[in-house]
């Protein structure tokens, strides 16, 4: 019968734990100990302790974070997120990348063909330098009748020869750009063929990859 009273007593402190208010207890920017039945707002900055009503630990209660410092940690764990986001977004076109070129000649005639449009708008910037050159040579020739006086020569004339001019000088800004471009899609082929290696290499590393990439290939 007493082991039973011993029983009861003990479930009934357990429930009374279990059931009870919290005790929070901390000690002060001042070194003072507070105790309160609530977060005690003087320890916000600090670690508070939240205690059963036998005294046993339930949680410890870190310091409450500023406006400032939750910002902080927003900002903080915004870019964390940015970072692997990012890492994710690298492997992802690295993959998507390794699946459109498996070698170097699936990459080599790629480049080719995007160099094609530009040497073809190359080839016709040229072609329409060398008939303004025509022109304007053929112009120089008539106004060489005025050379003594070239207030005399025909207002048509001397319109022909500004315009052919001016389109003499947007085309050589033309053929630039045109060059600019040509230069930009080797540059952008030259960096895929680099972490192509890369990954190719990687790729070589891995037994049974290689074939399985090349049986897909053909």
């Amino acid at each position: 019968m007493f082991f039973g009273f011993t029983v009861l007593a003990s479930a009934g402190a357990v429930a009374a734990d279990t059931t009870g208010g919290s005790i929070y207890t901390c000690i002060d920017a001042a070194g003072r100990k507070l105790t309160s039945d609530r977060p005690i707002a003087a320890c916000v900055d600090r670690t508070q302790r939240e205690l059963g009503p036998m005294g046993n630990t339930r949680r410890i209660i870190g310091p409450t974070l500023t406006e400032q410092e939750r910002a902080y940690e927003a900002a903080l764990a915004r870019k964390e997120q940015d970072a692997r986001d990012r890492v994710a977004e690298e492997r992802r076109r690295d993959r998507v990348m390794v699946s459109r070129y498996p070698d170097k000649a699936a990459h080599d005639a790629e480049r080719t063909a995007a160099l094609e449009t530009s040497d073809s708008l190359m080839k016709m910037a040229k072609q329409r330098d060398t008939e303004l050159e025509s022109r304007s040579k053929a112009l120089a020739a008539d106004m060489e009748f005025y050379k003594r006086d070239p207030n005399k020569a025909p207002m048509h004339l001397r319109r022909d020869i500004a315009q052919t001019q001016s389109e003499m000088q947007a085309q050589e800004r033309q053929i630039a750009q045109h060059l600019q471009d040509k230069k930009r899609v080797h540059d952008r082929f030259d960096k895929e063929l680099a972490r192509l290696r890369d990954l190719w290499a990687q790729r070589e590393s891995v037994p049974g990859v290689a074939e399985n990439v090349g049986a897909r290939s053909r």
